[in-house]
């Protein structure tokens, strides 16, 4: 049986979240069929063993009237099953035009307010009955990626990653807070950091890395996704922006700080290894994609207290 899933999300993270729910097909099928609209999720669940491919789709999948040819791209995997994690009207028509036998989808006109994690796991739950459905699982990274990334480290010391990046500035704690806490941190122990910054934002970066000693710190800005990984898995935590390393890190079982400025709590609300950092005050449900909170709201020295206890 060949079994699909897609996953309607362009950014890395929110496809990471997903994760432990394919796993949770791919156990009662066997290794799954993952459809994408993320250029880059193959770089980091393509060596999966419970993966079988991931495809991504570039077209086809942004207007009413792409129905049919998105129906044509389906047909040509030969899905058994195909699972939605999304209320698109769009997919499911392609789906069923496709010829796809079973095909199961989120409740329809259900998109406003969803909460990732709450939805995903009752689609699971409900469909698979597996209850109840575990909400995170362990990113899988070969032997040799794993030994290549240890070695070159030094376990003598504490490896940080700070995510200094994200999808937008208005997720962003800002490169002057990093800074500061690098310097405070490096006072207080003996670390190595590594910046998590796109391709796009080397920038930042670089202004981080030119402020503090840099024989302390190195940018993860010119790797790929699939070198990136590794290095995260093997480090001691994660301080950042809400971003795509704080899904590895955590989903490694490696504390993971994430600074919440303008993130929904669905996004920090899957894993135990994830701990929120949020401004005086605020509650976490009263954060969205609207919020804009000033990033001087929380303070580099709140911050590093959080991080030491994770480091002693």
């Amino acid at each position: 049986m060949k079994v699909g899933i897609f996953l309607s999300y362009v950014g890395l993270g929110s496809n990471l979240l997903h994760l432990s729910y394919c796993h949770e097909i791919a156990k009662k099928y066997g290794p799954v069929s993952v459809v994408t609209i993320c250029k880059n999720l193959e770089q980091a669940i393509g060596d999966d063993p419970l993966i079988k491919e991931v495809i991504y789709i570039e077209k086809y999948y942004k207007k009413f009237s792409d129905i049919f040819q998105l129906s044509k791209l389906l047909k040509k995997y030969n899905f058994d099953n195909f699972y939605i994690f999304y209320p698109s009207i769009r997919f499911f028509l392609a789906a069923k035009i496709a010829g796809i036998r079973k095909v199961y989808s989120y409740k329809f006109f259900k998109k406003k307010n969803l909460h990732l994690v709450e939805a995903a796991k009752k689609f699971v739950e409900e469909n698979l009955n597996v209850k109840p459905c575990p909400t995170e699982t362990k990113i899988f990274i070969s032997k040799k990626n794993k030994e290549i990334a240890k070695n070159n480290i030094n376990i003598n010391k504490k490896n940080i990653v700070i995510g200094a990046g994200s999808s937008g500035i208005s997720t962003r704690w800002g490169e002057v807070n990093f800074i500061n806490l690098i310097k405070k941190l490096s006072e207080k122990k003996d670390c190595f950091f590594y910046i998590l910054c796109g391709p796009k934002e080397s920038v930042i970066a670089d202004k981080i890395i030119n402020e503090v000693n840099s024989n302390i710190c190195s940018s993860l800005s010119n790797k790929s996704i699939a070198e990136v990984i590794p290095i995260i898995s093997v480090c001691d935590i994660y301080i950042g922006n809400d971003s795509f390393g704080h899904h590895v890190s955590s989903q490694c079982s490696i504390p993971s700080l994430i600074i919440m400025l303008d993130t929904p709590k669905a996004y920090s609300d899957y894993s135990k290894n994830q701990f929120r950092i949020l401004p005086p005050k605020v509650s976490i449900d009263k954060i969205t994609h609207d919020s804009r909170i000033s990033p001087d709201e929380i303070k580099v020295d709140f911050v590093l207290e959080k991080a030491l206890k994770f480091l002693d």
